[in-house]
């Protein structure tokens, strides 16, 4: 069983796809920046297309790649308890399903968790989307995803098991002017 950080930094750069624990729920992901990689992510959860995924960054910094123009208070809005994914009107360098139709991105940066230290490993953003078949109950614990997606995913994290999941990020959409407005 791979349990290294390094051998799962080697699934992504070879385009695998991974389940693993993130700091709010088990999450399916891949390289961000791999369109193969992102399209199989669609296909193991039967998730439209037009329902783009969520990247996750290590940092401010790398969040400034993949985004046309990050707010002002760009800290004040990640210094929040609750995790907080931001959707940026204009995105950059992620493919397509990452990037939606209108040109925005979902991103998150994730606290001190296995998948911030693979991030900081990768050098990339990766992929983040819930564990479970598109419109299914998002799973509580490890135990409760699909057969389907452990059979079908190419590396499982062998972390946190047990971990109750916590519950989804929150999501704030940036608008052109650099106000806020809550999605969910």
């Amino acid at each position: 069983m791979k349990t290294g950080i390094n051998n799962f930094v080697t699934a992504l750069k070879q385009g695998k796809t991974l389940l693993y624990p993130a700091d709010t729920i088990w999450g399916l992901g891949c390289d961000a920046t791999n369109q193969k990689a992102v399209d199989t992510i669609f296909k193991l959860k039967n998730r439209p297309k037009n329902k783009p995924l969520i990247a996750l960054v290590a940092n401010v910094e790398m969040l400034k790649q993949y985004v046309e123009n990050v707010p002002e208070n760009i800290e004040e809005l990640l210094n929040n308890e609750h995790p907080t994914t931001l959707v940026y009107p204009n995105g950059k360098g992620l493919t397509k399903g990452v990037i939606s139709d209108n040109g925005s991105v979902a991103i998150r940066i994730p606290k001190p968790c296995f998948a911030l230290d693979l991030i900081k490993a990768f050098g990339k953003p990766i992929v983040s989307t819930s564990a479970n078949l598109s419109g299914a109950p998002i799973p509580a614990t490890f135990h409760e995803i699909d057969p389907q997606i452990l059979a079908r995913v190419d590396e499982v994290v062998p972390l946190n098991k047990d971990n109750l999941a916590q519950i989804p990020s929150r999501v704030l959409q940036v608008l052109p002017d650099g106000s806020v407005k809550q999605l969910r």
